[in-house]
């Protein structure tokens, strides 16, 4: 079975006009369901009495967000003047680039 370029191009454009409306009909589902499902949390909110804070959301400028806080880690080297630094995460502080080229190790600063 012989096929010309034209047919195969005629083809693929024919699948994505179907790609395209089987996408709208997903989202439309999808936004169906996703209305059925908010609508089935409210009432258990109501029902239980549950606020925003039991549930971890925060209000910020009118649009609810989840708040989570980042893992810090811990310190694991301290400068002569108090300031900490994790190890790994990121640059390395100021202060850690300086006694490096200043000839010290990191282990001068570990916390123990």
């Amino acid at each position: 079975m012989a096929s010309t370029l034209a047919d195969i191009n005629s083809q693929i454009k024919k699948h994505d006009e179907q790609i395209a409306q089987l996408r709208k009909q997903a989202e439309e589902l999808r936004n169906q369901e996703r209305a059925g499902v908010i609508e089935e949390v409210r009432k258990k909110i109501a029902e239980y009495g549950l606020t925003a804070s039991d549930l971890k959301l925060a209000v910020r400028g009118g649009r609810r967000s989840v708040v989570a806080a980042p893992a810090k880690a811990a310190a694991k080297y301290r400068s002569p003047t108090g300031e900490t630094w994790s190890g790994g995460r990121g640059r390395k502080p100021r202060w850690v680039t300086e006694a490096l080229a200043a000839g010290k190790s990191l282990s001068d600063f570990e916390i123990k």
